[in-house]
């Protein structure tokens, strides 16, 4: 398999600052990063994170500006 592949299947993953990416099933998700929960193919995957990810800015940045 390879992240080309069209048969691959994907989970969405977000780290602590809230950012969001995709991470093929037959690997490790890294240290850092979480399982969402959401899995599919690589565009489902992304059309996902379109709709999730509605605010780019790192979570420390949000709550910084949140306290200014």
């Amino acid at each position: 398999m390879s992240w080309d592949h069209p048969d691959t299947h994907f989970h969405v993953v977000r780290n602590e600052e809230g950012q969001y990416s995709i991470w093929p099933d037959y690997k490790t998700v890294p240290a850092g990063w979480e399982s969402t929960g959401f899995q599919g193919g690589r565009d489902e995957c992304l059309a996902h994170i379109d709709t999730v990810w509605t605010d780019m800015r790192p979570l420390s940045l949000q709550r910084a500006l949140a306290g200014a």
